[in-house]
């Protein structure tokens, strides 16, 4: 005997006689009635193993993480998912590639695994902004700011990245230089974006001081990698020995440029410094050791579970918070010579 033969039997559909197995309010008392007497009389059983399965694999939470090789997201990972075992709750997690859609992935894994709520690590808005309405659960994006995007199911946390330009430059016009490099993101990131948010920090600190900058001369393209870093800005410094100051818009660009000045027989911080952003722990073994702009990355994961979970449970509006970073200055920036 099985479901869809007690539906057989009462005249009623499979989705029914599911609502009244489960105790599901929506069912009127004739159906509900006529339903159970079928159940009684034929001895069904349903499988409870089954739907305990099913309710598993319904209840948990997704975590979709934007790029494969960001070890700050990595890292963010790490901890989000700590605050979310400490609460209870499981967690899938799904790896998009840095030029994927993140959301469309999203979209699918709503269709098929149900989970009552997904947490974004890192994302491009204009994903949000075209698709991101065909999702209804709660959601969060950790690392990305989505208040402009007026979704009612999406909160956002972000460390306040424009505050955090702005400092990592201060940290190499205090220090004398003039003659600057910023590497990192690409010129068609919107505004709400971390790398147009950190580099238009950096340039505004520029101007304040009166420093000429340029995009076109002062600014390389470039992913969040070590590899980009390296290979960007290699020619960069070989062709203009001026350069004495770089800020790399995330710690993993910092340590390619850093292998890159290295190759061109430059000392750092003798001859450039360089100031990344992050704070990930591998800037703490780089030879020198990396200075940076640290991001609160216990915070932005506790904030995040904590915003999901109490909406997953609650109806109430989505929050939107930035909070505060600091400069760990070390050892890779000095005075310009």
């Amino acid at each position: 005997m099985t479901i869809k033969d007690i539906a057989r039997l009462s005249g009623y559909s499979i989705g029914t006689v599911s609502r009244v197995i489960n105790d599901h309010p929506d069912v009127s008392d004739e159906a509900r009635a006529r339903i159970q007497e079928i159940i009684r009389q034929e001895n069904f059983q349903p499988n409870r193993n089954a739907k305990h399965l099913k309710q598993v694999r319904s209840s948990a939470i997704t975590i979709i993480v934007k790029g494969t090789s960001n070890l700050f997201l990595n890292t963010l990972l790490e901890k989000t998912q700590q605050y979310l075992l400490s609460s209870g709750e499981e967690a899938n997690v799904v790896f998009a590639e840095e030029k994927e859609n993140e959301v469309r992935q999203a979209i699918q894994i709503c269709s098929e695994r149900n989970p009552k709520g997904i947490i974004f690590l890192g994302g491009a808005l204009e994903n949000f902004r075209e698709d991101f309405s065909q999702i209804s659960i709660p959601c969060v994006l950790i690392s990305g700011w989505a208040e402009d995007l007026g979704f009612e199911n999406l909160s956002s946390f972000c460390t306040d990245d424009y505050e955090g330009g702005r400092k990592a430059m201060e940290q190499l016009i205090a220090r004398g230089h003039k003659n600057v490099l910023i590497v990192g993101g690409f010129r068609s990131d919107e505004a709400g974006q971390v790398s147009s948010q950190r580099l238009h920090g950096a340039v505004s600190a520029l101007s304040e001081h009166g420093i000429s900058f340029s995009m076109n001369s002062d600014y390389v393209e470039s992913t969040f990698s070590m590899e980009d870093g390296y290979s960007k800005t290699l020619p960069i410094i070989r062709n203009n020995p001026e350069i004495t100051g770089i800020f790399a818009l995330s710690d993993m660009i910092a340590i390619g440029v850093m292998r890159a000045a290295k190759d061109l027989g430059k000392k750092i911080p003798e001859d450039i410094s360089v100031i990344g952003y992050d704070g990930i722990t591998y800037a703490s073994y780089t030879v020198p050791r990396l200075t940076t702009v640290s991001q609160d990355i216990s915070r932005l994961a506790e904030e995040g579970v904590n915003d999901i979970l109490f909406r997953i449970s609650y109806k109430r509006p989505p929050v939107h918070k930035r909070i505060r970073c600091e400069v760990s200055d070390s050892e890779s920036i000095a005075a310009a010579m």
